[in-house]
């Protein structure tokens, strides 16, 4: 009985539960497991492994021959383990070959795991199945092993609880694969069960606000109801965790600073609901009430608590006194006035030094420490744009002062060229506090930017029309002779070339050519754009006899920024000459069909652009107002050729602004406005550079060069017209306004497909006289639409707009309409 026991307990020591060190049935002297003894390994063997290497194997047990080991003991238990380490042995048996003297040989007996040959999925669609393939870990020729099966059962699980199908259920089997040997087919049976949603949210201990106030902080676990029809009601544990600690930060910007979740529990009601139960302890609700300044010395105490915009009585909200004092994106806070002047290393700690009551002291302790200075500048990610066209558009430059509103707006003014996709512009302070310095990162990521346009559409009376246009965007003139920079066009130095041909055959043509240089000389922002076009309009046979309109013009504009009244203004100064030649042509006034008209016009246009993104803007304004002068001829001749030279001035104001209301909801609100005028009250206003309104701005097919179609959304093109004369009607207006209320939503900010949607109010007037027109009266429309900006091919979007006018004349004209838009926003 005792030599039994000591049997058992050199086993168990020997770690040989799962595994047996048996005697060679031929060895004479049998091993004694009640005498351990040390043996030399004199050599080692690997019996049954059909596929893995032997010699391999023999490497991964750490013996070697030479090794002296204890038999029984511990150093062939370690070896046995370090092979199930693998994951690839499904079973191992030690055994003594044989003993010479103190030589022992071993054998390891090994049973090979199967590996896997391919997978299959059951219960499931096809979607479901490819969104697996990518998530799960099986891989042809893996070893199967419960690890491997446990993990996928896990990741499958995981999958469909993201998707509400909490009580999915996975059932994996193995069969041999009859063409691989030792390889098995597991074949994944999934069954989804129910989804199920959250049936009731139950809130405890609230006082201060209601259930449903409370129920609304949480973003995504939402109760399934009536109420909240549009939402998913799926139960995700990460987002409910999240939804957690967003109802506490409610409370605490309202005051209550102590509230805490006393507990939580989700249980079930039905296979297919549960529900939530959540205790709360409100705590009091806190006031501010002595703010007091400690360490400022460049701004008083008066000064910064002004800036702050805290007052005494105030509800307690302790992220709103962060974004105060640290960064507020839609006004300016205390840190700012620092930054500003460069005082990057600068901070503010707010302690409360006392609590009485419901009442809170804070003392704002200031550290302002040395003005920064900016040392390197490092650009990263331009592969196609030259580094210099970056550079020029930098405000914070090496050996100046830091300002975190100058990186803020090289960083607009980075998106604004159009060349990097502005949701990853990315700026990067680096402080060097031991030398008072400051490193400065700027990462792009280049996105195409060239357009080609290649469109086809109805023309109205002349038909069908073709359009191929290309414009490229970033163009270099510089790398025009070096063939290599031909890929396929020379760009990277920020010039714009412009190519556009429309026609319809013999009846419509229309050719257009324009470049530019946004830094002449390359020193200043000094920007020249040269301009050529040529339009020739004929009228078919059958309305009567021919008819032509052929139209020459050329244009040339400098621009230059200004830094009066500040640094976001523009000025700009074009002259430009047009041609008329018309042949029997009617479509303008009945009195002018034949003949040649000459415009030579001074353009000068005053704007203020500080939009932080061009594609999707949320926040800034864009301003304009152009002044068109031709010299006053009919002062100096008499009006028998009152069309020969065309004289008149138009005035022009455009105002857009965008205020950020949540998230990536912005309002844009506009206002447009144009009037033309004469210089002589007896003269007549010509047919050219009138104002048409209506539709989609886009001209409707009857073009025509030196007329300003505007949108209004809602009604037919060209379609708006307030006058006693109706002939006027076809020559356009000579007063309009407009004024467009916008609420858009971004919908997926990806650069190669910017989208969003909107809803609108506008409303506008186009007048045919002075004695006509009224600022208030106008026709409105209501209506929904979606825009898609995608760098080859420009603005794409669509509306649909609901008059809520009708327009005299027109009994019959549709109350709601599609309307199209392409390269262009509406104005």
């Amino acid at each position: 009985m005792t030599r039994c026991i000591w049997v058992l307990f050199f086993l168990l020591l020997a770690g040989t539960a799962s595994s047996q060190v048996l005697n060679n049935a031929t060895q004479k002297s049998p091993v004694d497991y009640t005498q351990p003894r040390e043996y030399r390994i004199g050599g080692i063997t690997v019996s049954g492994a059909s596929f893995l290497d032997p010699n391999a194997l023999i490497s991964v047990t750490g013996l070697k021959v030479g090794d002296e080991i204890t038999v029984p003991g511990e150093d062939i238990s370690q070896a046995i383990q370090k092979l199930w380490a693998q994951g690839i042995i499904g079973d191992v048996d030690v055994t003594i070959s044989r003993i010479e003297g103190d030589q022992i040989f071993l054998d390891f007996h090994l049973k090979e795991r199967p590996r896997l040959s391919r997978f299959t999925f059951s219960g499931i669609n096809k979607s479901q199945q490819e969104a697996l393939n990518d998530k799960i870990s099986l891989q042809r020729g893996r070893t199967v092993n419960d690890a491997t099966l446990n993990s996928t059962r896990t990741v499958i699980k995981n999958y469909f609880a993201e998707k509400s199908y909490l009580n999915a259920k996975v059932n994996m089997t193995q069969r041999p694969d009859s063409l691989l040997p030792n390889s098995v087919v597991l074949d994944i049976k999934i069954d989804k069960g129910p989804k199920v949603k959250i049936g009731e949210i139950d809130i405890v201990g609230n006082e201060a606000f209601s259930d449903r106030k409370l129920e609304k902080q949480m973003k995504k676990t939402k109760e399934k109801s009536l109420i909240n029809t549009f939402s998913s009601s799926k139960f995700q544990r990460s987002e409910y965790e999240n939804d957690k600690q967003l109802l506490l930060d409610f409370y605490n910007s309202e005051g209550y600073r102590d509230a805490i979740i006393v507990s939580d529990s989700v249980y079930r009601i039905s296979d297919d609901r549960l529900g939530i139960r959540i205790t709360v302890d409100e705590g009091r609700r806190y006031y501010y009430r002595n703010i007091t300044w400690k360490g400022n010395y460049l701004y008083d105490d008066e000064y910064l608590s002004k800036v702050l915009g805290i007052e005494k009585g105030d509800v307690y909200n302790r992220q709103e006194l962060d974004k105060r004092l640290t960064y507020n994106p839609t006004g300016i806070d205390v840190s700012a006035l620092y930054q500003n002047d460069g005082y990057l290393f600068q901070s503010i700690d707010p302690v409360e030094v006392r609590v009485e009551g419901d009442s809170i002291d804070l003392e704002m302790r200031v550290y302002e420490g040395p003005q920064a200075t900016i040392k390197n500048v490092v650009i990263t990610g331009n592969t196609k744009t030259s580094e210099h066209v970056i550079r020029r558009e930098l405000r914070t430059l090496p050996g100046e002062k830091y300002s975190r509103d100058d990186l803020i707006r090289t960083r607009n003014e980075l998106a604004a060229l159009g060349y990097f996709d502005p949701e990853t512009i990315g700026l990067q302070p680096i402080p060097n506090q031991a030398d008072g310095t400051v490193d400065i990162h700027y990462s792009v990521v280049e996105r195409p930017n060239d357009q080609i346009s290649l469109s086809g559409g109805w023309g109205g009376p002349i038909g069908a029309v073709g359009t191929v246009g290309l414009t490229l965007n970033n163009f270099s003139t510089r790398k025009f002779w070096d063939i290599k920079e031909w890929t396929p066009v020379p760009s990277g130095d920020g010039q714009r070339l412009s190519l556009n041909v429309q026609a319809n055959g013999k009846y419509y043509q229309s050719y257009s050519m324009s470049f530019t240089e946004p830094w002449l000389g390359g020193r200043k922002p000094h920007s020249l754009t040269v301009s050529l076009f040529k339009t020739v309009y004929r009228r078919p046979d059958f309305l009567e006899q021919e008819s032509k309109l052929d139209v020459n013009g050329a244009s040339v504009s400098l621009g230059r920024r200004l830094q009066w009244p500040d640094n976001y203004f523009n000025i700009t100064h074009s002259v430009s000459y047009s041609r008329y030649n018309l042949d029997n042509y009617r479509q303008l006034f009945q009195d002018f069909t034949d003949g040649t008209s000459n415009s030579i016009s001074f353009v000068n246009t005053l704007s203020r652009y500080s939009i932080d993104n061009p594609t999707y803007p949320t926040r800034g304004s864009q301003l304009s107002l152009s002044v068109n002068l031709t010299p006053p001829y009919s002062l100096f001749k008499d009006n028998a050729g009152k069309y020969e030279f065309i004289e008149f001035n138009k005035w022009m104001f455009d105002a857009s602004y965008f205020i950020n209301l949540a998230g990536k909801l912005v309002l844009n609100t506009r206002a447009h406005f144009g009037f033309l005028g004469k210089y002589d009250s007896d003269a007549t206003i010509g047919p050219f550079e009138r104002f048409k309104l209506g539709g989609s701005g886009l001209g409707g097919g009857n073009v025509f060069v030196g007329t300003e179609y505007i949108g209004l959304r809602g009604y037919d093109d060209e379609s708006v017209f307030e006058g006693n004369d109706p002939s006027l009607l076809q020559a356009g207006g000579i007063a309009y306004n407009k004024f467009v209320m916008e609420l858009r939503q971004l919908i997926s900010p990806s650069p190669a497909a910017t989208i969003y949607g909107l809803a609108f109010l506008e409303a506008g007037n186009n007048f045919g006289s002075y004695d006509n027109y009224s600022p208030f009266k106008l026709y409105r429309s209501a209506g929904i639409g979606a825009r898609i900006f995608m760098p080859a091919f420009g603005l794409l979007g669509f509306d649909y707009g609901w008059r809520l006018d009708d327009v005299p004349g027109q009994p019959n004209a549709k109350q709601g309409m599609f309307h199209f838009i392409i390269g262009q926003q509406l104005r």
